[in-house]
């Protein structure tokens, strides 16, 4: 009895200290990208973008999404906006948008060198084989 217990509280403090973990990433990554007028998920969109190297709908963009958001739509929007991102209409179904990153996007991405430093400042205090383990393990949680 005691020690089904004794589980449920480590597993609690595990879930308790993913999600601290979670929202100290989270903030330090949000206040590096605010003073450069994009949001994370923004970010993230472009990231998709620049890595798939090819035109990609709304739809396959949510599935790639860190946080997928039913809004990704007015989330490319705002991104066209900023000329960072180019739509057109798709070649093979009329119903669907391409979208692409634009070189504005690819140059603004490219500038962003400190978000390297912002990374490596969050997990600069483990090993480079605590943070492969570390990353081992949440991969088994998600999956």
């Amino acid at each position: 009895m005691y020690q089904a217990s004794n589980d449920t509280f480590k597993k609690s403090n595990l879930i308790k200290s993913i999600i601290q973990s979670y929202h100290k990433v989270e903030s330090e990554l949000r206040n590096f990208l605010k003073p450069y007028g994009i949001t994370l998920q923004q970010y993230n969109v472009l990231k998709i973008l620049k890595g798939a190297q090819k035109p990609l709908s709304t739809s396959v963009i949510r599935e790639r999404m860190i946080e997928p958001m039913a809004d990704t739509s007015r989330l490319v929007e705002r991104l066209c906006t900023k000329g960072w991102v180019d739509r057109s209409a798709c070649e093979k179904d009329k119903r669907l948008v391409d979208i692409t990153i634009s070189p504005e996007g690819v140059a603004f991405i490219e500038n962003l060198t400190n978000m390297d430093h912002t990374l490596e400042r969050l997990y600069s205090k483990l090993s480079p084989e605590e943070a492969s383990t570390l990353n081992k393990l949440l991969n088994k949680i998600r999956t």
